[in-house]
Parts: structure tokens; C-alpha cells; sequence
């Protein structure tokens, strides 16, 4: 029987991918929506390739796809807060989910972890490296430990100084992912990674204190749990968002995919490991103290991360800015501790209008 899917963000980077994917695996999958953000002739291409039910462009039309109950899961691909409500309105209709937007778990990741175990709807991890701890783990009172893995992005063995004068191709010219721009500037400053913490905690319910990042510049192992008796079980895999999205929408079963073949340990040869330089990446620090206040400091971080980045990618700031003003933000913060919808949606809207400010004094 084929799997019902819709795609939120098919035109991104993500979404794109999950098509080649779904094309790939031939009469496994029905498409009954794709909802593109601004890229109108690329949803077309896709909509006569793919002969979707019906198309939306932009965020109108986003609730009607994820109020569709004859979608069996519902790919969360779009970019920034705009994937946070038609998930809630998915989860509320019983649909699963395959999530690969941060922001969801970054603002309100407290709720909809909640109404997903009310509704009994399984998220399911796109991110490589949630999937790879999803992978992972089979008994998670069994678990001490979450090691996530960071490639270490264009300025692992670039100076502090390297990083302060970065041009934006620069930042953008990551060695091993080839993702949207938002997430590879992320990927430069390891913000990334401090989002996938604030992920982890939520996903899989582990204290900050018991989540780990190490870097790793192979990008061959992707996550890896420790359990109590000191065993490390690791998920390893070609660095290709391919798996992680054909698993994510395919679970639990598995079937050969674009990227699969023979794992080769001789031929990748080594894998390295080091600890984070929390000085010259400290986004990562930033975010384990956010993750600990908890509330709206996550929505402050995330606020204010991305218009500092939109800010950088347009020209506007330096790349060591964005750490400067995030951390501003966090700190001028009042944190509201258990904050409901509105009231994430109210504080995104305010951080992002005193971050615009801040840079426009700034320019």
C-alpha cells in the first residue's frame, strides 16, 4: 500500500531532496500536497512532475494540508517559525511527522512534544543527527548519554580573527553539506549544533548536562548514545541527507535508496574526533544556557539568531555579530517560563523588530 505524504517546503533545499528520494523509490509513496515558500516556477515543475492533489504557495493553504487525515506523515521542510502551527495542526489530526525544521522544536518544543504524546503521532528526526541517535537507541531508560557529532564547518582550523573578517562565500563554502544558506551560515558559527541540543532535549527528553557535542570533521558518524554500562553504540553513513530523509519517511521499514551501497571503512580510512572550542564557537555555549533557562530564552535565541544571520547573509553585519547580538538579546531577555502559543509567536515578533533595530544601528 502506498504511503500518503504532503511536503511542506518542497522547493527548499530538504524538500527537494525528499522528492528525489520519493522519485527514486517509485510506487512506494502517494503525494497529496506540496506547499513551496517564494519559488512559484519550481513548485509548478514539481507539480507536473509529481501530479501532487493540489499545491499552495506561501504560508496560506499550510493548515488545510496538515488538517488532510489522508496524509499518513507529513514532511516539515520550510525554513524559520513558519513550520511551528501547521505541525501543531498535524499532530492534532493524528498525522506523523518527519521533521526537519529546528525552529518547531526551538520555540515550542515543550508543547508539541506534549500534544504529540496526547495524539500518540510519532516525530520522526530528519536532521542527520537526531536521526542517527533515533537509530540508534532501543531502550532509552537504558541511555546515559547523547553524543552529537559536529563537523566543525569552513573555520574548524581558521583563527578567531579568520572568523571576524569571513566573507560570505566563505561562510557558505561548507567541506562536507551541501544545505540551504541559513543552516550553512549556522554550520559556520556551530549555532547549528546549539539548535540540535535544544532538539535533542526535547526529542528524547535527556537533560542538557547528559547531551555532548564533539567535532568531527569526516561527517562519517553522525550521532552516537552511551549507554550505563559504558557501551557507545554510533550510527555511521556517507555524509548525504538522502538517508536520513528516506528514513525519516519511510519508518520503520527500509528499503535501497539513492545513496545506498557497501560501507566502506578501508576506504574512508580514519575518523577523527576532538572537543568543540567553545572560544571561538561560543553560539555553543550560548545555547546550552538558553536550553537550561528554558521558556522564551529559546525563542529569543532562535529570533535572534536568524535575523542576524539574514542580516550577515545580505551584507549588513560581520559573522562574529551574529554571536555578539544573540547574545545580547538573550541577555537583556525576560524569560517567560511556561509561555502558550501566543505568547511565543508575541516574544519572536518582538526580539526580531530589537535585533533589526540593533543592526540597523550597527550599519
Amino acid at each position: 500500500m502506498k504511503r500518503k505524504i504532503s511536503i511542506i517546503g518542497s522547493t527548499g533545499s530538504i524538500g527537494r531532496q525528499a522528492l528525489e528520494v520519493i522519485e527514486r523509490l517509485g510506487d512506494k509513496f502517494e503525494i497529496i500536497a506540496l506547499a513551496g515558500g517564494h519559488n512559484a516556477e519550481l513548485l509548478n515543475k514539481q507539480a507536473e512532475k509529481f501530479n501532487p492533489h493540489y499545491t499552495c504557495l506561501g504560508e496560506e493553504g499550510l493548515e488545510r494540508i496538515c488538517s488532510d487525515k489522508e496524509n499518513d506523515i507529513i514532511l516539515v521542510a520550510c525554513s524559520g517559525k513558519v513550520g511551528l502551527k501547521p505541525t501543531l495542526t498535524a499532530i492534532k489530526n493524528g498525522i506523523d511527522i518527519a521533521l526537519a525544521n529546528k525552529e518547531t522544536l526551538v520555540m515550542a518544543g515543550d508543547i508539541v512534544m506534549r500534544e504529540a504524546k496526547k495524539y500518540g503521532v510519532n516525530i520522526i528526526p530528519v536532521d542527520s543527527e537526531h536521526c542517527a541517535i533515533h537509530q540508534c537507541i532501543k531502550d532509552i531508560s537504558q541511555v546515559d548519554k547523547l553524543i552529537i557529532t559536529a563537523s566543525g564547518g569552513p573555520f574548524l582550523h581558521k583563527s578567531v580573527d579568520d572568523m571576524k573578517n569571513a566573507t560570505v562565500e566563505q561562510a557558505l563554502a561548507h567541506p562536507r553539506w551541501n544545505m540551504g544558506k541559513k543552516i550553512t551560515v549556522d554550520s559556520a558559527t556551530l549555532m547549528n549544533k546549539g539548535l540540535e541540543i535544544i532538539e535533542a532535549h526535547h526529542l528524547f527528553g535527556f537533560d542538557y548536562d547528559d547531551i555532548d557535542v564533539v567535532v568531527h570533521p569526516q561527517s562519517i558518524v553522525h550521532s552516537a548514545i552511551e549507554y550505563k554500562d559504558g557501551s557507545v553504540i554510533a550510527q555511521l553513513g556517507l555524509p548525504s541527507m538522502h538517508i536520513p530523509i528516506q528514513y525519516a519517511i519511510t519508518y520503520p521499514e527500509r528499503f535501497e535508496g539513492i545513496k545506498s551501497k557497501s560501507f566502506s571503512f578501508s576506504e574512508i580510512a580514519r575518523l577523527d574526533f576532538e572537543k568543540p572550542d567553545y572560544e571561538k564557537f561560543p553560539t555553543v555555549k550560548l545555547a546550552y544556557e538558553t536550553g537550561k533557562l528554558g521558556g522564551t530564552a529559546t525563542v529569543c535565541l532562535n529570533a535572534a539568531n536568524e535575523e542576524s544571520v539574514l542580516a550577515f547573509l545580505e551584507g549588513k553585519i560581520k559573522l562574529y555579530d551574529i554571536y555578539e547580538i544573540t547574545k545580547k538579546m538573550c541577555s537583556e531577555h525576560k524569560v517567560i517560563k511556561n509561555p502558550t502559543i501566543d505568547e511565543i509567536f508575541e516574544t519572536d515578533k518582538e526580539i526580531r523588530e530589537k535585533t533589526k533595530e540593533i543592526i540597523r544601528n550597527i550599519e
